[in-house]
């Protein structure tokens, strides 16, 4: 599946006093409106009933759709498996939202949200979720940024006025913005700058997708860019973003459908609401000859290598026999690269092979780091060797199998807890329009067949469609100026 890099961030503050706790919401304090602390009865009447989905054999879920009036999108899975629910916030802004010189706002934002609002103290989100047996977290990817609350069942109303509160009214002081910008940027020294390899994980992408700035720019941000914003430059982010027409609530786990509408009714129906221009930033130019550079990393001990392919968008057609081909060839010590790389020919110390799972234009990497003694071009003839054969010849029908397999393992497995439903239907709700396309997702993986592989190994991995960079340890690297081997 998809595999797709984000970044999150917990942190913790102060709780309620106790004695609030235990009072119950008629005790809020003036100006400040307390949470309930239970959800509607569940002997409600259960008139909102689950629509008919169009499902997979593989796959079935109970799935229901509502949409309140200012926009916001709920939905819910309910399943009373265990006691427990999960809330996710997906809003439909990450990094590709960014314009140049002013990067990494959504994922500041993914930390301004646990800053505070009306009726939520500074670091008390956290709190309170664990003052009643819960998590929660926040992430944020080129796509989209996410929030989400998994708690015990009685518990929901809590979590979704927690998130209803912070739509409306989240703080965006100064001081609260100038102490996560100085968060943002530590995280980033301590993430990227201060870790080897990692610089180059931000470079590949700068050159695969070159003048694209969507793409092509960090999610984590760059540190001038976060320097040089201003508050007012937040605050409307915040504003053109993170309104309910542009986000999805939803919803799995332990609770009836009517009862959780009524809590999305009364804790997010009056939050304020405004349409959001649709993301129409055109695809870049097709790529027409290889990209190669080598970047010396001051913090690498071995040389390693990136290769990226363009693909198309993910959930495109073809979208599904590259990913079953990343598999084939890099997942897994069972993969072609990790036999031929690793334990044939020791070349590499580890490899791997993905597509990066973006909306917009997409990637098929390779990632290597090589063994003591060897270098990039000795591994990139292993790999345009192993594409050449599966293009030429195919796949067994083992390996197909094989891959098929893993890809219905992960499947079923990411839907296995509340909280990756809940997440797994937010996101095709944001992404497609509709979360119970889901249901039939498994089925484009197993339909794909061996001769659908053996003709994208053909249409996708020409010379001129990669991109190459070589991360040189700074000794290779003088012993290269020296006239030695690298």
């Amino acid at each position: 599946m998809s595999k797709t890099p984000f970044f999150s961030i917990v942190a913790l503050g102060l709780g309620w006093p106790l004695a609030l706790l235990a009072q119950g919401p008629d005790a809020a304090p003036a100006g400040k409106s307390e949470p309930p602390h239970a959800a509607p009865s569940a002997s409600a009447p259960a008139t909102a009933q689950p629509a008919p989905a169009r499902h997979s054999t593989q796959v079935a879920l109970t799935v229901v759709r509502k949409t309140l009036d200012n926009g916001l999108r709920i939905v819910m899975n309910p399943d009373h498996t265990a006691p427990t629910v999960a809330v996710a916030v997906y809003y439909d802004v990450g990094s590709r939202n960014e314009v140049r010189g002013r990067s990494g706002f959504a994922h500041l934002f993914e930390h301004m949200m646990f800053q505070g609002s009306q009726n939520v103290g500074k670091g008390e989100h956290f709190q309170r979720i664990l003052n009643r047996g819960g998590s929660a977290n926040g992430t944020t990817s080129d796509d989209r940024t996410n929030y989400f609350e998994t708690l015990p069942a009685n518990e929901l109303a809590l979590g979704m006025w927690l998130e209803a509160d912070r739509m409306k009214s989240l703080a965006i002081t100064q001081s609260n913005f100038e102490n996560q910008r100085q968060t943002v940027m530590e995280e980033r020294r301590q993430s990227y700058d201060n870790r080897p390899y990692m610089q180059s994980m931000l470079r590949i992408n700068e050159l695969a997708f070159g003048d694209y700035f969507p793409y092509a720019h960090s999610t984590i941000g760059d540190m001038q860019d976060l320097i040089n914003t201003p508050l007012s430059a937040v605050q409307e982010f915040f504003d053109t973003y993170y309104t309910p027409s542009n986000a999805v609530l939803s919803i799995a786990g332990d609770f009836e459908p009517d009862a959780a509408l009524a809590l999305a009714k009364k804790f997010f129906g009056d939050v304020p609401s405004h349409q959001v221009k649709p993301f129409d930033v055109a695809d870049p130019a097709p790529q027409t000859a290889e990209r190669k550079e080598s970047m010396i990393d001051p913090l690498a001990e071995l040389p390693a290598l990136h290769i990226a392919y363009h693909i198309p968008k993910d959930r495109e057609p073809d979208h599904y026999p590259l990913e079953l081909l990343a598999i084939l060839l890099g997942d897994g010590e069972s993969s072609r690269l990790y036999q031929k790389l690793v334990k044939e020919k020791e070349l590499v110390q580890e490899v791997g092979v993905s597509t990066d799972g973006r909306r917009g234009p997409d990637l098929l990497s390779v990632w290597a780091i090589c063994s003591e003694g060897h270098n990039g071009d000795e591994v990139r003839s292993v790999v345009y060797d192993e594409i050449k054969s599966i293009a030429e010849k195919g796949v067994t029908p083992r390996e197909l199998d094989k891959a098929k397999n893993r890809m219905r393992a992960e499947f079923v497995f990411g839907l296995s807890s509340n909280l990756s439903r809940a997440m797994r239907l937010a996101e095709f709700e944001t992404y497609a329009g509709d979360a119970n396309i889901l249901m039939g997702e498994l089925d484009h993986y197993l339909s794909v067949s061996g001769d659908d592989i053996k003709r994208v190994a053909n249409q996708y991995f020409a010379p001129t469609n990669r991109t190459v960079l070589d991360v040189i340890p700074p000794v290779a690297a003088d012993s290269a100026k020296k006239g030695g081997k690298p």
